[in-house]
């Protein structure tokens, strides 16, 4: 891939409210993605919805992909329609729709390839229509989700999510489970005095985890179709997450052990900074000249950082606690965005490949 190419991907962040609060902590939002010349990605479970979301839209050609309700289900017509509806109204507004993947695509899969081509043959009949792509998300067999894929090249409309830390989890658990009878390796988090005998083999459950997302990625860029990407870091023993989850990690974030291991108290999440590096540079030798979108979709983690030049945003507020930690989250988001431009900046040189690391890990460890 070369410079002129660059045009061709989209880069974007997590935008929504998710913390208590009045619209100022959207106008932060809009203000802090700006300034990153960050695209949006927002959740949205009905056109109003996103309308109300796209009211805070960072800039008036930021790009926008929406992340529709994960109860969907493409099998049903009533599904279909909701997906067709959003589509028909944001025509030109929006770029993308992120609908979840579903078992049906396994035990149903001939009947979900006919309902990709109706959808597709929908989509089709609408001008400047938003690509759907369904996302890598409730554990199916890697195999089989490429498979789907695989059955609907001929496709314009629909093509493939993937998103790096749920398949990197559950590779990582299942490398584990194969050697320790079927344990899971994400209960060692509650099981300290365990680790220090097993740590090592942690690591390389976790190194299977991001060697199966280059895997996966191959295949799917290998059907020749624009590819969009959930980036987020990953490990089986983070407790980073109020959802129980062990991805959704920024990539400058680290995991504390209670023991040294290998000169260190800490390990790297699953990819790091690095690891992000080699998944874009791979991604984009791939993909070659097909449009490719990326959405760091980090959460956030609760501390927080003064408002600073965006103290004016809330002069209403006599308690700032939140205000604090939604700037403390975009500046994760952006931290890694701007790790994310310059792994797709040296990605673009002859000497891609190389790691890139001069973003500084974050002030915290998760």
């Amino acid at each position: 891939m070369n410079g002129a190419d660059l045009f061709k991907v989209t880069t974007l962040g997590l935008f929504e409210k998710r913390l208590e609060g009045d619209n100022s902590l959207m106008e932060l939002a809009r203000l802090r993605f700006s300034e990153a010349g960050m695209g949006a990605e927002t959740p949205a479970s009905t056109p109003e919805q996103l309308q109300w979301a796209l009211n805070f839209r960072p800039g008036e050609h930021a790009p926008v992909i929406v992340h529709l309700d994960r109860e969907l289900n493409l099998l049903e017509e009533q599904s279909r329609s909701r997906i067709l509806d959003f589509a028909a109204r944001f025509a030109g507004q929006i770029s993308g729709l992120v609908l979840h993947d579903h078992p049906a695509m396994v035990s149903r899969r001939h009947d979900y390839v006919e309902a990709a081509w109706k959808i597709d043959d929908q989509l089709e009949k609408i001008d400047h229509c938003p690509m759907l792509f369904i996302e890598y998300a409730v554990g199916l067999e890697p195999g089989d989700f490429s498979l789907f894929f695989s059955s609907i090249p001929d496709l314009d409309h629909v093509s493939a999510c993937l998103d790096v830390g749920h398949v990197g989890i559950r590779a990582a658990r299942m490398a584990y489970a194969r050697s320790h009878g079927g344990e899971d390796v994400c209960v060692l988090k509650s099981q300290a005095a365990r680790l220090p005998q097993l740590i090592a083999d942690v690591e390389d459950a976790v190194a299977a985890g991001s060697a199966a997302v280059l895997d996966l990625l191959k295949v799917i860029s290998a059907l020749k179709k624009p590819v969009h990407l959930h980036l987020h870091d990953a490990h089986p023993l983070s407790t980073f997450s109020s959802f129980g989850v062990s991805d959704h990690l920024s990539f400058l974030a680290e995991i504390p052990l209670n023991f040294g291991y290998r000169g260190l108290r800490a390990v790297r999440p699953m990819f790091g900074p690095d690891g992000l590096a080699k998944l874009v540079t791979r991604t984009l030798e791939l993909v070659s000249h097909r449009p490719v979108s990326f959405t760091l979709e980090i959460h956030p983690t609760g501390e927080r950082l003064p408002l600073v030049d965006a103290a004016s945003l809330f002069e209403r507020w006599t308690d700032h606690t939140n205000a604090e930690r939604m700037n403390h989250w975009l500046s994760v988001l952006t931290r890694n965005h701007l790790l994310l431009r310059q792994a797709i900046e040296a990605a673009s040189r002859p000497d891609a490949g190389q790691p890139v690391s001069e973003v500084a890990p974050e002030p915290y460890i998760i």
